[in-house]
């Protein structure tokens, strides 16, 4: 029986790494090695480790590393922490392969255990583009670091060749996160406003908005200006979904939790909506506004617009539901006001998601267990691609 290690962080990538994990844990073949970390264990991010528990998975292990602070030595002194905790893990208890999603500093240091312990590594999300984060310098390196990788767009497939990376063990599967929304079955909007004890109505609005950590325009001058813009429309109900534990996260939940406290009859905010009621609320408003990648990745299933602000997301592939614009409060404005136009509303009904695959996660952990059962080397050559005089 095969061990498969599929390591968790937050709310949004439990979510997405779900389907995964439940074709891991139902499989006989398979021992499933759940592994929680980072802000799922912190009472400040709601404890959502109690969630993945409540679905029924065996958690197997919990790797405490957060520290009570979001100031870049902070983060990477809970990079070190993190670090620790995974080579004792990898010690104790060794995986034949580990499954890791996406790029932030947690899986960084999963891969980096894994790596110096020769374990192979299973990379989900990998050659996409984040310019504005150094989430974009640390997917490359787990990439290098990845003997499987499951790209969520052929673009993507293409440029983890690019890195160097043999094409036979580089697949295009689809986003998670799409195969989840055609699957899962959302709330009513009664079951969902009883859920949040908050009602939806025209011009309810969802807003996830992250530090840009290799900006110095600061969060809070960023976020600042987002409130200006909600703030002069009264008629504006707004569900705020906080930050994450990233550099000056905690600023921006400050802000949240301020400009609720003045506003609880037209706004509400949470550390964690979880999955079901996320894309539940997602049926029912109507825009998606601040730098996640949710709205560029999953949104657009759901034919509302996405107002993109600033250089978080720059490089990642976008449909056409998806308007970017800058900081400025008068540009966010401007870009709110094209979304909710009839005209706009209109267009974006026949368009397709770019991330939309075809039975994802069952994919994944096919091609998983077929590199299993082969072997599958740690050590790895790299795939020059030729170019042409």
């Amino acid at each position: 029986m095969k061990k498969i290690c599929v390591v968790t962080a937050t709310r949004a990538e439990y979510g997405l790494l779900r389907p995964v994990i439940d074709k891991l844990a139902s499989s006989e073949d398979i021992e499933l090695q759940l592994v929680v970390t980072g802000m799922h264990l912190s009472p400040e991010f709601g404890l959502t480790y109690r969630e993945i528990e409540e679905d029924g998975y065996p958690i197997r292990k919990k790797i405490e590393m957060l520290l009570s602070s979001d100031t870049e030595p902070a983060i990477t002194k809970s990079m070190a922490v993190a670090l620790m905790g995974f080579a004792d893990f990898f010690a104790d208890d060794r995986p034949d392969i580990v499954v890791i999603l996406g790029d932030r500093y947690e899986m960084l240091m999963t891969a980096t255990a894994a790596m110096i312990a020769k374990i192979p590594i299973a990379h989900i999300h990998g050659g996409e583009l984040t310019e504005g984060a150094y989430d974009d310098a640390i997917r490359h390196s787990i990439t290098k670091m990845s003997q499987l990788h499951f790209a969520s767009t052929e673009e993507y497939q293409r440029r983890i060749i690019q890195l160097g990376e043999c094409p036979e063990r580089v697949f295009n599967v689809g986003a998670l996160g799409v195969e989840s929304i055609k699957k899962i079955k959302l709330l009513s909007k009664e079951e969902l406003e009883k859920n949040l004890n908050f009602s939806i109505q025209d011009n309810t609005f969802v807003v996830t908005y992250h530090p840009v950590t290799l900006e110095t325009f600061s969060s809070e001058v960023q976020f600042s200006n987002l409130l200006q813009v909600i703030d002069r429309h009264q008629e504006w109900k707004v569900i705020f979904t906080k930050a994450n534990a990233d550099t000056d996260g905690r600023i921006i939940n400050r802000m949240i939790d301020e400009y609720v406290g003045k506003h609880n009859e037209r706004c509400i905010a949470f550390s964690s909506l979880g999955q079901l009621r996320y894309l539940s609320v997602l049926q029912y408003c109507s825009a998606v506004v601040g730098n996640s990648s949710s709205g560029i990745i999953e949104v657009p299933s759901f034919h509302i617009p996405t107002i993109n602000i600033g250089n978080r997301q720059q490089g990642r592939i976008t449909g056409g539901s998806v308007i970017h614009c800058g900081y400025e409060s008068s540009e966010i404005e401007e870009a709110i006001n094209k979304a909710l136009s009839s005209e706009f509303m209109e267009m974006i009904k026949g368009y397709m998601n770019p991330y939309e695959g075809i039975n994802t996660s069952e994919k994944i952990v096919g091609k998983i267990k077929e590199v299993l059962a082969k072997g599958i080397d740690t050590k790895k050559k790299f795939y020059d691609i030729k170019v042409s005089n």
